[in-house]
């Protein structure tokens, strides 16, 4: 084994990672949707050529993306897979002659607008919209059926003979009209602008008001099926016409090709046709178009092997650094975001960019007042590629990593690439903290958004974590915010009794979810939801973790120094001891009860469990959170290391993977069995 190739492998491993915790953790992504595939493929092809170096963790088994706040989650009867992505023509001939061999002949294959929207699965029952779920991780997503029934494009009962069952895939989209008009009236309101289209739609979508939907804009294209019952339809192309004839929209683009030239052809012919659309489109997804074709290719652990997504260069426009902001996040990372003179490119105007870091703005020797390059690829924040030296101004500036907090004065510090406010009581970490606590994967109390939040911090009802559980209704009520009616008049509404109450509620609930939940809530440094729940199975309650020190916590599974002794430092700050002390003053069970009954005579204690399928009387998440009450880890993807899989309906290639390596496979009713309980 060469040890370039497994440094190689570590550091791609390690890179991925922490992209996709930035892009679907923090919501602050700072790597191009192309480079991110590029370095992905690279993964793939060294883990292919060396077996020995392969990783159940790594990014390249995993499927991204996690459900959206504020709506109960479903699992998907047929999951939402991926579509993976090449940039050239040649890799798309590699991948179309791989399906010929495959299947022994020549495939048709259908291509489609890649539309740079929300991925939806829209369910209908005899004809009648029933659900709309977003894609969220793949295998689960959020129920947003209130917000899609107001988009027009949407039929909410299908023509004709509808069939019993057929769930409909596709894109919801913000066309670039109604995305100019959603910012310019964002902008007259003083709200912040949204960064493109798809940010947008994303929004809307999260929206608890329908109306908001109604009044943006949103349409709706169909690309793909899930569940399907009574349709003898043969290939994708007449499901297509089918879909079409009940009434569904489908793309007027989508072409069906015999051969790989067609399907080349088509590819090059729409990227100069798509700049005259009036929506975001990035590329063409091309398909197998027989059914039975796809069958016999079947899937990866993340994407069926029966498609492929070409997609074009990312569009780069010229424009000029104004000034540079530094940003605070809810652990003190001071983050450089620019301002630039307005440019249209990628199908929106954009005026601010991500330039990353103090590093990354060296490197590129990046000075306001230069003449950058911005580049526009897909939903991200756009990044700063390149300067333009030739065309450098006298006295351009350059750009210093801040000595003091833009928000709170308080000293900075250099940690790698990074710089740090280390103010504790800064209140922009606190703020953007107490976002953070409040989410769905956190102590998930619903009703309190991000403006809600601002709203409770500015009123200075919220000072504390605390503070959350001991809200007053009537103050929450009376809480006032800006809004525009339907003839553009400013007016005043208050959030309302009956929202306050139902917040308060949920705080209260939220008081018992006890010790994991909420070390993974508080922001501490590198302490997320596996190391909270590591340390719920060592320790009874807040006062032991309290008690604890470096070693001891080095000692844990999965903890190494480094996080061992930056928990160790955080734990014993003053901020922090009192923190524990006014959670628990509040009513917040700072205990680990389900991490520390049951477990030892558990037949689940020590073993590594991996879900797969849908299972009847379980939801996923709270079916993890059991079994993890009963000693066992539980995994997203089959290895050696796999001590056991639990198969609902629908299992798919994790199912596979289990029989290829002899893990142990139980069924619902095998589970129900052991379960304690149960």
């Amino acid at each position: 084994m060469s040890s370039n190739a497994a440094k190689r492998v570590a550091e791609l491993r390690d890179l991925l990672e922490r992209a996709n915790v930035a892009y679907y953790v923090d919501a602050a992504p700072f790597m191009a949707d192309s480079e991110y595939d590029r370095l992905l493929a690279e993964l793939g092809e060294l883990e292919s050529a060396h077996p020995e170096l392969a990783d159940a963790s790594s990014p390249t088994a995993r499927v991204g993306g996690k459900p959206s706040e504020g709506f109960q989650t479903v699992a998907h009867r047929v999951p939402m897979q991926s579509v993976d992505n090449t940039y050239s023509i040649e890799d798309f001939r590699t991948w179309h002659a791989r399906c010929t061999e495959s299947l022994g002949e020549v495939p048709a294959v259908v291509a489609d607008p890649k539309i740079d929207g929300v991925a939806i699965s829209l369910r209908y029952e005899r004809g009648l919209l029933v659900q709309a779920i977003t894609r969220g991780d793949g295998e689960k997503g959020d129920d947003v059926t209130a917000n899609v029934r107001p988009i027009r494009s949407v039929p909410l009962r299908l023509r004709g003979d509808a069939p019993a069952v057929l769930e409909v895939r596709g894109e919801i989209f913000m066309p670039n009209a109604s995305f100019e008009a959603v910012n310019a009236r964002r902008q007259k309101e003083g709200d912040a602008l949204f960064v493109n289209a798809r940010n947008a739609t994303a929004g809307t979508l999260k929206s608890l008001d329908p109306a908001v939907a109604r009044d943006r804009g949103l349409r709706f294209l169909m690309h793909g099926l899930g569940e399907v019952q009574d349709m003898p339809q043969a290939t994708y192309w007449e499901l297509l016409q089918a879909c079409r004839a009940l009434g569904l929209p489908v793309s007027p683009r989508s072409q069906r090709c015999d051969t790989v030239e067609q399907a080349v052809a088509a590819i090059e012919a729409f990227a100069a046709d798509r700049a005259t659309l009036d929506f975001g489109v990035d590329g063409m997804v091309v398909k197998v178009d027989r059914l039975d074709f796809r069958e016999r290719l079947g899937s990866t652990s993340k994407a069926p092997r029966w498609a492929v997504a070409f997609k074009y260069p990312a569009e780069r426009k010229a424009t000029t650094l104004l000034h540079v902001e530094w940003q605070v996040g809810k652990g003190g990372t001071l983050t450089p975001r620019a301002t630039m003179k307005p440019v249209f490119v990628g199908g929106t105007t954009v005026q601010h960019a991500t330039l990353h870091n103090i590093e990354e703005i060296r490197r590129k020797d990046i000075r306001v007042g230069d003449t950058v390059i911005v580049e526009k690829a897909g939903e991200i924040i756009p990044p700063v590629v390149e300067v333009v030296l030739a065309e450098r101004p006298t006295g351009a500036k350059e750009i210093e990593a801040p000595t003091a907090c833009p928000d709170c004065g308080g000293a900075t510090e250099m940690e790698g690439p990074k710089v740090y406010c280390r103010n504790a009581a800064c209140p922009a970490q606190f703020r953007e903290r107490v976002k953070w606590f409040v989410g769905r994967d956190q102590m998930d109390i619903e009703g309190l958004g991000e403006k809600i939040v601002d709203q409770l911090i500015d009123a200075g009802l919220v000072k504390r974590y605390s503070d959350l559980f001991t809200l007053d209704a009537g103050k929450l009520a009376a809480l006032e915010s800006e809004a525009v009616n339907k003839k553009g008049e400013t007016q005043i509404r208050k959030l309302g009794q009956k929202t306050a109450d139902a917040i308060v509620a949920n705080a209260n609930a939220a008081k018992q979810r006890g010790l994991a939940r909420v070390l993974a809530s508080l922001g501490l440094r590198l302490i997320g939801a596996a190391a909270a729940k590591t340390l719920a199975r060592a320790y009874a309650d807040a006062d032991a973790l309290l008690a604890a020190t470096a070693a001891d916590f080095e000692a844990l599974s999965d903890f190494g120094t480094i996080t061992a002794e930056s928990l160790a430092k955080d734990l014993s700050r003053a901020d922090v001891k009192r923190m524990f002390v006014d959670l628990a003053e509040a009513g917040v069970d700072l205990t680990s009860p389900i991490y520390q009954k049951e477990a030892a005579d558990s037949p689940f204690a020590g073993k590594t469990v991996v879900l797969t399928g849908t299972l009847a009387a379980f939801e996923r998440s709270a079916l993890t959170e059991r079994l993890e009450s009963l000693g066992a880890k539980v995994t997203g993807s089959v290895s050696k290391k796999t001590h056991l899989l639990i198969a609902g309906t629908d299992a798919g290639s994790k199912l596979d993977k289990a029989r290829e390596l002899g893990v142990p496979i139980w069924d619902e009713a095998e589970l129900l069995k052991n379960l304690p309980g149960a």
